[in-house]
């Protein structure tokens, strides 16, 4: 016996020793978002990953921990994600000039000049938010008071959903627009014979051209202070939908320096030189990096009638939008990317958009899969096409507070029947049992707590309209957070990493004030985050 008791000793050392570990959360409401939806009380993380999870006494006892989280009773989830934004370009907006929540077009003129006398260094003047639909008239406006304002300098300034734009005469100069051009997938607007300075989707690309890349420092700041905000939102995996080979390289490196913390699945624009410098080499993946989709662009947006449709806009008799490339283009793409490992995502919000792509989806996919081919909006589909998701595993990744932002005038453009097919998330979720939920940040705005609303309630910030809009498709509460969280995740082929608070799960999670389960809805939007913690560290 006295020989067995070191031995003995040694064993109960050994088996402590592997307790340790880095963080305990205790006395939590742990919402793991696994298959079961199972609720838990602690957390035990070691290396950036979650080693188990269980009952307080359970974890507590088996393990010791450098650091203890006493979480007093909050609600824990895990990182949300969002499946479909614009993080890089979310970082740029930041630093231009706000038009959000303008209520006329005088109102936007008087803060790019603002802007501009903070601003006398910069060579372009570039802003994001417009949107004539809450001005009165809710008619395009003309850029005669830019050309007055700044007759030798550029501006241009986004819309707000990104698929138009108004510049200056100064800027159409430098990039060569005049009256009277053509522009496949896009369209240059007149008002007797000249230039008002809207362009419509493809009819900006020649201004945005003209622009100079940033320097390597103010890069590094855009993407800081983007990564900022969506760490203070929970927000701890970001699709970022549409950037080019050398964002990918500049964030590669800026991740591996430790520069930048924030988790990316990164959808490349569907252009030669992308599609040239990917299809060769397939998927790039590290820790915080996946670059696997192809963001393809089928129409423009609805608030700016560039989202093609079946029928003519109720608004605008004989218009009815356009295709942003020819049809052939959408085939060909799609049977060489069925024969890879990269992803189609397809930017689709038009009934005869979500159509076409649908149909092309359908030929090349042949049935059920798991290439996790997406449409991405699926905003407004015809009732005979949604079948056409689930007949080929096709994934519809949308953003509840587009349906909350264009419920004001989305009815003008549609009608009433056809709005029916509109914003269908419940209908869209039916066909595959699952669904990836985003915000289009800088679209919309980046508080997926505003997202949770819109999906689960139907209202805006406001709690309009009373009783919802459409309620019929809103989503139930699990529902939700499963679209926040593991959907999004599996939407990017990331869900045996991210998205639920289980064992060997890379321990990506938040602390909220208020449980998103329990509380009331006219509450929800006062839900503030606690603390993020991306692999185990605190990032916020």
């Amino acid at each position: 016996m006295r020989k067995l008791l070191p031995l003995a000793l040694l064993f109960l050392i050994a088996s402590c020793s592997s307790g340790k570990v880095d963080t305990i959360v205790h006395h939590a409401v742990i919402y793991t978002v696994d298959s079961s939806f199972t609720v838990a009380e602690a957390m035990a993380v070691k290396d950036g990953k979650i080693v188990a999870v269980g009952k307080n006494d359970d974890i507590q006892k088996k393990y010791t921990a450098t650091e203890n989280i006493d979480a007093q009773g909050a609600a824990v989830y895990p990182g949300f994600i969002d499946a479909h934004a614009h993080f890089v370009g979310y970082g740029s907006s930041l630093f231009q000039v706000d038009l959000f929540g303008t209520a006329t077009w005088e109102e936007a003129v008087a803060r790019v000049k603002d802007f501009a006398a903070k601003h006398p260094d910069l060579l372009w003047i570039e802003g994001r938010g417009w949107d004539q639909n809450k001005w009165p008239g809710k008619n395009y406006p003309t850029n005669e008071a830019l050309n007055t304002a700044f007759p030798d300098k550029p501006v241009v300034l986004k819309r707000i959903d990104g698929h138009a734009s108004i510049a200056n005469q100064k800027a159409m100069d430098l990039a060569g627009i005049s009256a009277g051009q053509s522009v496949v997938g896009g369209s240059i607007e007149t008002k007797n014979g000249k230039l008002t300075g809207v362009l419509i989707d493809n009819a900006d690309d020649k201004v945005y051209a003209q622009i100079p890349d940033p320097t390597k420092e103010v890069y590094i700041q855009w993407l800081q202070a983007a990564q900022k905000n969506c760490f203070e939102q929970g927000l701890t995996t970001i699709t970022d939908c549409g950037i080019g080979w050398k964002d990918v390289d500049a964030i590669d490196r800026l991740q591996k320096n430790g520069k930048l913390d924030m988790r990316l699945f990164v959808m490349l624009s569907d252009n030669e030189e992308n599609l040239n410098r990917y299809l060769k080499s397939g998927p790039y993946k590290t820790d915080k990096l996946f670059v696997k989709g192809i963001k393809v662009y089928a129409d423009g947006a609805l608030g700016s009638r560039g989202a093609c449709l079946l029928h003519p806009y109720n608004d605008k008799p004989g218009w009815s939008g356009f295709l942003l490339r020819n049809k052939s283009h959408y085939d060909s793409l799609a049977q060489v990317l069925a024969n890879s490992d990269l992803q189609m995502c397809t930017h689709a919000i038009g009934d005869s958009a979500n159509r076409e792509m649908l149909n092309i989806y359908n030929k090349y996919l042949k049935g059920k899969n798991d290439k996790r081919w997406r449409i991405e909006h699926a905003q407004i589909v015809n009732a005979n096409d949604f079948n056409l998701f689930g007949s080929a595993s096709i994934v519809p990744s949308v953003q509840p507070t587009h349906a909350t932002s264009d419920m004001y005038w989305a009815e003008e453009r549609l009608g009433k029947e056809r709005l029916n097919g509109g914003y269908a998330y419940k209908q869209l979720l039916q066909q595959n049992g699952w669904i990836p939920l985003g915000t289009d940040f800088p679209v919309e705005d980046i508080s997926p707590f505003k997202t949770f609303l819109a999906a689960v309630a139907r209202v805006d910030a406001k709690g309009f309209p009373a009783g919802g809009f459409q309620f019929e498709n809103a989503l139930s509460r699990e529902e939700t957070i499963r679209g926040m969280t593991i959907w999004a995740a599996r939407a990017g082929f990331l869900e045996k990493e991210v998205g639920s608070l289980e064992a060997g799960k890379k321990a990506d999670f938040i602390l909220l004030d208020k449980d998103l389960m329990k509380v009331a809805v006219a509450d929800i939007l006062n839900t503030k985050v606690k603390a993020t913690y991306l692999g185990g560290k605190k990032v916020f």
